[in-house]
């Protein structure tokens, strides 16, 4: 039997151009700026990345430039038997900024509501906070 999981969707308002956010997320050396822990990657279709210290691991699975990102990630906490699960960020310029939806597939059931407070927490607010001292 399928282990049980659930899809976390989630929106915000970032100050900043979508390719600056898009730059943020899957460029280490901003990543480890915005979040204040390292992160590895080769940014290209089928590299590895790692975020959080090593917390956080996949591989990028669809780049397209400011527009989206899709990638398989896990971490340290996820159950042996799960697969990856699948994170699709998209962006769209706004008024104020860039409205970036993430939504997060295939999370293991258990984990999912620490994981939606994670986000929040861990990638929203410092986000935010990196883009908003840059102005």
């Amino acid at each position: 039997m399928a282990n049980a999981t659930r899809t976390i969707r989630q929106t915000t308002l970032i100050l900043a151009k979508p390719a600056e956010l898009y730059n943020a997320l899957i460029d280490p050396k901003t990543h480890s700026a915005f979040t204040g822990a390292k992160a590895t990657g080769e940014s290209k279709v089928g590299g590895v990345f790692t975020a959080w210290d090593g917390y956080i691991s996949g591989r990028y699975l669809k780049l397209e430039k400011g527009k989206r990102i899709v990638q398989e990630w896990r971490t340290t906490e996820w159950p042996k038997d799960s697969p990856p699960s699948t994170v699709a960020f998209t962006f769209k310029e706004k008024k104020g900024g860039t409205e970036l939806t993430m939504v997060h597939s295939r999370v293991p059931a258990d984990q999912a509501d620490s994981y939606k407070q994670g986000w929040i927490d861990s990638y929203w607010k410092p986000l935010k906070e990196y883009f908003e001292k840059k102005t």
